[in-house]
């Protein structure tokens, strides 16, 4: 049962941005600059990311829905998804990425946990810095949707195939424009 009134029939934080609309803009304008923006490191990379920082804090519906979007975007490996949530040292990934994938669950943990070693080892593995930070700026912005999504105690299907079909849009269309479209239907409805 959420901690406020939410609107029934929405999962996580598209609750929470039906609620207060105003704030669902910069956030997903940030999450396309990071998750979908031009870059180095792919869209599926990126989302891997939030999706290791979103399963280290237990956000089910964060790592669940994040999770999907990566699997889309990688040719729909669910498997190296889970094995990225449960090793990501072992996960079938380059070692560019696991040495930013083990930035992140540092900056998760406390970013004061981030240490030189960790920095060199990632550009030893030809991580720049544009990388590293973003990398950095994702993990950060996934403990504070985790704790928004948690703290406010939002809904998440357990249904896999809610996850894919939203997956699949959030790929096609973006955060911003995909979440402005579903309040503005939310608000038609009402």
């Amino acid at each position: 049962m959420p901690h406020v009134c939410l609107p029934e029939g929405l999962p996580g934080i598209r609750a929470l941005m039906a609620f207060r609309p105003e704030t669902a803009k910069p956030l997903n304008d940030l999450a396309d600059v990071l998750l979908r923006g031009p870059s180095t490191l792919s869209s599926g990379e990126r989302e891997l990311i939030a999706t290791c920082v979103s399963s280290l804090n237990d956000c089910r519906y964060c790592q669940t829905i994040h999770g999907a979007i990566a699997a889309h975007h990688l040719g729909g490996n669910e498997e190296l998804v889970c094995a990225v949530k449960t090793n990501p040292e072992a996960a079938e990934v380059s070692p560019k990425l696991k040495a930013l994938l083990a930035i992140a669950a540092k900056v998760q943990q406390n970013g004061k946990a981030v240490r030189t070693e960790d920095i060199d080892r990632a550009r030893t593995e030809g991580a720049t810095d544009l990388e590293i930070h973003d990398t950095v700026l994702i993990a950060a912005m996934f403990c504070m949707c985790n704790r928004y999504v948690d703290g406010l105690a939002t809904w998440a299907p357990s249904d896999a195939e809610f996850y894919r079909d939203r997956a699949a849009k959030i790929a096609a269309e973006g955060y911003a424009a995909n979440t402005i479209a579903a309040l503005a239907r939310q608000m038609l409805n009402n």
